[in-house]
């Protein structure tokens, strides 16, 4: 399916996708790029939606299944002075692409969106369903969120996420959300903190009781998690002020069943213990809401709550998927990721039956002098071509 034309273009694709910068919020050069590329590679349709995703469409000449192969266009910044390649040469080196994004993921994106070309391309169009590449923003602020508009433009039956999965099949996340707990006080004169009402009190003694709480562990995803992450006062800096708020930022990893309402739950009824023994005590917890601006000039917002998502072995689309990549001769194994990605909405939300694969490694995501493999770029298309292959 790769021939050394083929692997020179792919190479190409991925090293001109480096080299335009897309911290999240500023995709449109690559995302124009993607769009050009899809075009010029026959793509039936190619669209940019309201939030600057690009999802390109392909169509086979029989009605039926509708794949869709996502990637996120985004990236984390670059702190310049620690690299020591140029985060936005591609520089190739040793076997290896190096630059922001190539693991992270524009490598995987590059794979997806030749795989879908050159399938279509050898199967002269005679195939069954229809295949989708999108290619989100924002997926680094909040996983899934954009992907909500692309979900109802496609309406897939099959998900493949390409979020470096070292060549094996994923077939599920932890989920992670973002909460907030306040604690309400009465600003004093720290000279006379008795006729105030010091948050932060009130707040340690949360803090304390939340610390008993235990998560539950699953036997595949492994332990929820709910761990502090920042805390400030109110009013800061407080010279002299006792202060009259307190607020604190819990990441908190979800298990499969764990629901928003379940989550919450748990530091309310902590909130609801204290409040017995203090009838002064005034305290909320909710979830954080991210909102963010897009290079349409458009707004993305929403609450920072991003479910976990597990399928069986034995399902039917990580098997087909899992002999596809053992075909191409790869020694894949079946496991799971142990970060969120837009799997959150496509299987999370919307239980459309999903799985990861992608090239490189987990650990390379948002490193200095991050890098893919040349290798593992090649057969990472060829993974989501026989994939393609297996599905329709």
């Amino acid at each position: 399916m790769l021939n050394k034309a083929r692997e020179e273009k792919l190479l190409k694709l991925c090293r001109d996708m480096v080299r335009k910068p897309s911290v999240s919020g500023n995709e449109e050069d690559v995302a124009k790029l993607i769009k050009q590329n899809m075009e010029g590679n026959k793509f039936d349709e190619v669209i940019i939606d309201k939030y600057g995703s690009v999802v390109g469409h392909i169509k086979g000449k029989k009605p039926g299944k509708k794949v869709l192969l996502d990637g996120h266009i985004d990236t984390v910044d670059v702190d310049r002075e620690v690299w020591e390649h140029d985060p936005f040469a591609a520089e190739v080196e040793g076997g290896k692409i190096y630059g922001r994004g190539t693991s992270d993921m524009k490598g995987a994106l590059s794979a997806m969106i030749l795989a879908a070309a050159y399938f279509v391309e050898d199967k002269k169009k005679d195939f069954t369903g229809d295949i989708y590449v999108s290619c989100p923003v924002h997926e680094e602020c909040f996983e899934g969120i954009a992907a909500r508009e692309i979900s109802k433009y496609a309406d897939p039956d099959y998900i493949i996420i390409g979020e470096a999965s070292s060549l094996n099949i994923m077939r599920g996340q932890r989920g992670r959300a973002e909460i907030v707990l306040e604690t309400k006080g009465k600003s004093a004169h720290s000279s006379s903190p008795q006729v105030g009402k010091n948050a932060v009190y009130d707040m340690v003694k949360l803090i304390k009781k939340i610390r008993d709480i235990e998560e539950k562990k699953h036997q595949v995803l492994g332990k929820g998690i709910l761990e502090l992450t920042d805390i400030i006062s109110s009013p800061y800096p407080g010279a002299s002020v006792v202060p009259n708020n307190c607020r604190v930022t819990y990441d908190r990893r979800t298990l499969v069943g764990e629901t928003k309402e379940l989550i919450l739950n748990q530091i309310k009824e902590v909130i609801g213990i204290l409040e017995k023994e203090d009838d002064d005590l005034e305290a909320e917890v909710y979830y954080a809401e991210g909102k963010e601006d897009c290079w349409t000039g458009n707004e993305i917002k929403a609450e920072r709550f991003f479910p976990a998502w597990l399928y069986d072995k034995d399902s039917e689309l990580v098997q087909k998927a899992f002999k596809a990549v053992t075909d191409a001769g790869f020694n894949s194994e079946i496991s799971h990721y142990s970060f969120c990605t837009n799997g959150s909405h496509y299987a999370g939300e919307l239980g459309i039956p999903t799985i990861g694969f992608g090239p490189s490694y987990e650990h390379l995501a948002h490193v200095k002098d991050e890098y893919i493999e040349i290798k593992q770029l090649y057969k990472g298309c060829r993974g989501y071509y026989n994939i393609i292959d297996n599905l329709l």
